[in-house]
């Protein structure tokens, strides 16, 4: 062993930016989440604002009950993204549980951990979308049973928007609907879009259908408003980020405007 190597403290502090990036979104995601964190990866995160994630225990089936019993996790989900720092917003990724529990009481729970944080969900964020086109009569597809769907349906109902038609995939397992391919898909959005309908939803953070929204749009010729594209949508808006982004669907290219 040769002579111990001298260590050297330097003589001053580093200085500290306030932040490492100067905005930052906290996701709480459901454990068996394939998809959120990748869409907002690929639509929200720059060297600008930082995508923070936090996993909540669920299990499968989607079923109401199941869903419901996610509410006590949010607070200490949303609690364990950076502790006691701010965030600009956090988002709640999962739009039937959503429906089931109720946007007001999501809010709640992250909120008595993360007070007065703006808080999305992707049911009030596609209302919001769907509203900044002006969007009244609308066609919905989602993976779900019609038992998981029919809540979704009335959501929508009690908000005054005309659903001309509803399609569900009858499948119960998130990890399933994931692996939905994005050509399937697009080829379900085509066939479950009413010709009458102003605009299209497609419910569910674990379908891939961000990827595919534009495509759908094109082949349509009407707007289309997914779940992971109205979350990113409204966490860029409130972090300030107002550039048109069309490559993604005509909902990034809209302002945010009143829920």
């Amino acid at each position: 062993m040769t002579a111990a190597i001298e260590i050297i403290a330097a003589d001053r502090r580093p200085r500290l930016d306030d932040r490492p990036l100067e905005k930052r979104i906290g996701l709480v995601i459901l454990a068996t989440d394939h998809t959120s964190e990748v869409d907002f990866r690929r639509m929200v995160a720059s060297d600008r604002i930082g995508v923070y994630v936090s996993r909540i225990h669920y299990a499968n089936p989607v079923t109401s009950e199941n869903l419901r019993k996610m509410q006590p996790s949010l607070t200490e989900g949303a609690g364990l993204i950076l502790p006691d720092e701010t965030l600009d917003a956090v988002m709640y990724s999962c739009t039937s549980a959503s429906v089931v529990i109720g946007d007001r009481d999501i809010e709640a729970a992250i909120h008595l951990s993360k007070p007065g944080v703006p808080v999305v969900t992707p049911t009030a964020a596609a209302v919001r979308g769907l509203k900044a086109f002006g969007s009244r009569r609308i066609s919905v597809l989602t993976p779900y049973t019609i038992e998981t769907s029919r809540p979704m349906a009335d959501y929508f109902d009690d908000l005054g928007f005309m659903i001309d038609r509803f399609t569900c995939l009858g499948l119960s397992d998130d990890r399933e609907m994931a692996r939905i391919a994005p050509d399937e898909i697009a080829a379900f959005a085509r066939e479950a879009l009413a010709p009458q309908s102003d605009a299209l939803f497609i419910s569910c953070t674990a379908l891939r259908a961000a990827q595919v929204a534009a495509r759908i749009e094109a082949e349509t010729g009407k707007p289309v408003v997914t779940s992971n594209l109205a979350t990113a949508w409204a966490c860029l808006r409130l972090c300030g980020d107002d550039r048109p982004r069309p490559e993604f669907g005509q909902l990034m290219a809209r302002p945010y405007g009143k829920g």
